[in-house]
């Protein structure tokens, strides 16, 4: 049974690292909300988006989730006219980062909600296994 308690806690562990990571992935989108190129013909900062992937821990045989990949958003720049900028092209139009706070936002609190859930599951395996351990005792 200890064993079993062991395996949720790690599957719970594997969940707030992978969430921890999507975390650190929205701050990064979130501070470059307002990063624009300095040079014409670059593009400004583009979101990233995390996706996660399942697997099996050869060890356990349980079924952990991990990062798979940090994309890029491809949806389109916005542009606002200011063609004293110096990444203007030749309308005056300067593209924007595809950075929308408020989704940013609701991300962030999807994350920090799953993480909790997860480490809920965590404490809880814990609090199982130490009982577990003072009845044996």
């Amino acid at each position: 049974m200890a064993n079993d308690l062991t395996i949720s806690a790690d599957i719970s562990a594997s969940g707030m690292r992978a969430q921890a990571e999507r975390l650190k992935v929205i701050s990064q989108n979130m501070a470059n909300a307002d990063s624009l190129s300095s040079e014409k013909g670059q593009e400004p900062y583009r979101r990233q988006v995390v996706s996660f992937a399942n697997y099996i821990d050869e060890k356990t045989g349980a079924q952990k989730v991990k990062v798979d990949r940090i994309v890029k958003d491809m949806s389109p720049f916005e542009k606002k006219y200011d063609p004293n900028h110096p990444a203007a092209d030749a309308k005056g139009y300067v593209s924007l980062p595809n950075v929308n706070p408020l989704v940013e936002m609701m991300d962030m609190k999807e994350a920090q909600r799953v993480y909790e859930a997860n480490l809920n599951m965590l404490k809880t395996a814990r609090e199982m296994n130490n009982s577990t351990l003072d009845i044996l005792k």
